[in-house]
């Protein structure tokens, strides 16, 4: 067991603790000494996680959909350990599908969950982390950010509006010592595909073959995913550990490669278009070329 003097006062509230990344970071965590908040839809699932680490842990039911939920559970974190140390904004979900096919219900479902479960979660977090003073709080975002991916166009769209809010949130509570970081996972082997997504079946002929192939793409990758779920963990820990650490974090080398080339293009069309962008000021205004 790895512990420090500094990590073994933290509280950790992490949602998503069921399975995937959560477990891991959780267990993690729990390994080096710290507490942590064990929250998941079905309690049951995290019952055994609970049993081994009885004295670092407060196990709680929280679907991160439903806002009484969310208060109750941060509710009870604090009445029973004071702080909040790390918020960790885990759950997630992924519908797929294309643009002209998924149904409204199952779009606003995703962003209730990518989105908005965070948003109330961090509404219900940060009033106490600006008490103390301090705190850090990791959105796991995605690098479906960075890629444009056919059939992915909702679970990116939640992501993206995820990391819009996480950008701008750092900089509003910087001055009460509380950190920001979104962290964007590649592809690590966990059982996110079988547990947390669905996939649309096309209904208008011309997408059959996309959407079909799209499928048969994931299903293939499962299971043989590059990346190691506690190398992520330890890789969370070390921001939260750092004293300066990162507005946007990485996990992967396949996440490296994504975001790489994901700027390289917008760097091109950007290049390739900048005399047509800058040249739609007024005549009389000067535009540094």
């Amino acid at each position: 067991m790895v512990t420090s003097s500094v990590s073994q006062t933290r509280i950790w509230f992490i949602t998503g603790t069921s399975s995937g990344l959560g477990r891991a970071l959780a267990e993690t965590v729990l390994e080096r000494g710290e507490t942590v908040v064990l929250t998941a839809r079905n309690p049951q699932q995290i019952e055994d996680l609970a049993a081994s680490f009885p004295n670092q842990t407060l196990a709680l039911q929280l679907d991160v959909t439903k806002p009484e939920e969310v208060r109750e559970a941060v509710k009870q974190a604090i009445a029973k350990f004071g702080r909040i140390d790390v918020l960790v904004n885990n759950a997630g979900y992924k519908v797929a599908g294309v643009v002209e096919e998924v149904s409204d219900e199952e779009v606003r479902y995703q962003f209730e969950i990518n989105f908005f479960g965070v948003l109330e979660t961090l509404r219900a977090v940060l009033p106490h982390m600006r008490k103390q003073r301090s705190g850090h709080i990791l959105n796991i975002s995605s690098t479906a950010c960075f890629m444009a991916e056919p059939t992915g166009g909702f679970y990116g769209s939640s992501k993206l509006a995820l990391e819009g809010i996480s950008g701008s949130l750092a900089y509003e509570v910087e001055p009460f010592g509380i950190k920001v970081t979104a962290v964007e996972p590649g592809s690590f082997k966990t059982d996110f595909i079988k547990r947390s997504f669905v996939a649309n079946d096309s209904q208008i002929d011309d997408y059959k073959e996309l959407v079909n192939q799209s499928r048969q793409d994931m299903l293939d990758d499962h299971g043989k995913q590059p990346g190691d779920p506690k190398k992520a963990a330890l890789a969370m820990i070390k921001v939260v550990d750092s004293d300066n650490p990162p507005q946007r974090l990485a996990l992967g080398a396949d996440a490296v490669e994504i975001i790489d080339n994901a700027l390289e293009f917008i760097k091109g069309d950007l290049d390739a278009w900048k005399e047509v962008s800058v040249n739609t000021a007024f005549d009389e205004v000067l535009v540094a070329k």
